[in-house]
């Protein structure tokens, strides 16, 4: 797919083509994936393994420093698409809504500096990432069946450490950020559309703040030759892809039911299970077997 442009791990590892025309699928991609409630880090991890793309056998650290351009694409677009919402958000700051804000901030920000590393090398597998899938699935269509009448100038400190401990449980590739929060926003009893507005808000800081922290390390640690093009050309598809997108706020919050959503992710997940199954069906039978 696409022109071909040689990447290779910083030690060399992989011995992979990473091309120009996956880099692009993969931020077209990851624009809609993390408006929805269906984990982008989930699928930029499985659709190649899916379609068993060379992105899939390039380096960790590498797909790793790809999802940090894909997530600055994002952020910029969002940063532009809702900046009346920030601006409104940040005229109205007042010391309630700062502490709330930062207790929201505080659960993934301790939790990611300190167990990221573990996080990644554990609980990135295939397996483990349709276990978030479904898992987060669950959640959302128990979430769905609560009552929500409460609008969010009534979140208070409970409310707001319960959004941070599901952005939390979002730095679980396969649970996804949206998602966690609109089942926990929904589960403290917020209405739809209340829920979005307090998903958005709680998020925003967390992404620009796992951004910024991310593109930092990624600078002190430099990238392999080669990488510019296809690495450029997936922030810039993840821009545009997060630009064209964001209807799809408003699609999810005039949406009755959390449960399409949580089907498609309980499907992708079955679909993952199946190919582990058959992989391992073929790796178990004997050598010249029928």
């Amino acid at each position: 797919m696409g022109t071909t442009t040689k990447v290779r791990s910083p030690d060399d590892l992989s011995g992979s083509d990473f091309t120009i025309g996956q880099a692009l699928a993969l931020g077209a991609l990851h624009g809609p994936a993390e408006l929805l409630p269906i984990s982008s880090s989930g699928h930029i991890a499985l659709i190649p393994w899916l379609l068993d793309w060379d992105y899939d056998r390039l380096d960790g650290e590498l797909r790793k420093s790809f999802e940090v351009v894909l997530h600055a694409g994002t952020a910029a677009a969002l940063l532009i698409t809702l900046r009346g919402e920030v601006d409104d958000a940040l005229r109205g700051m007042d010391f309630r809504l700062a502490a709330l804000i930062a207790l929201s901030f505080a659960p993934p920000a301790l939790i990611g500096y300190r167990l990221e590393r573990q996080i990644e090398r554990h609980l990135g597998t295939p397996p483990t990432i349709a276990a978030g899938l479904i898992a987060g699935a669950v959640v959302m269509a128990w979430a769905d069946r609560r009552p929500q009448t409460r609008r969010s100038p009534q979140a208070g400190p409970i409310d707001a450490l319960c959004l941070g401990l599901a952005q939390s449980c979002a730095l679980i590739p396969g649970v996804s950020r949206n998602g966690a929060t609109l089942a926990a926003a929904r589960l403290r009893g917020f209405t739809r559309e209340d829920a979005n507005r307090l998903s958005r808000h709680v998020a925003l800081p967390v992404i620009a703040g796992a951004t910024v922290l991310k593109s930092v390390r990624l600078a002190r640690r430099g990238l392999p030759p080669h990488t510019a093009v296809p690495f450029m050309a997936g922030a810039v598809a993840s821009f545009g892809s997060t630009l064209g997108s964001t209807w799809l706020i408003r699609q999810v919050e005039r949406d009755r039911s959390l449960l399409p959503y949580a089907a498609y992710r309980v499907c992708l997940g079955l679909a993952v299970a199946g190919r582990l199954r058959r992989r391992r069906a073929r790796t178990a039978r004997p050598e010249g077997s029928g």
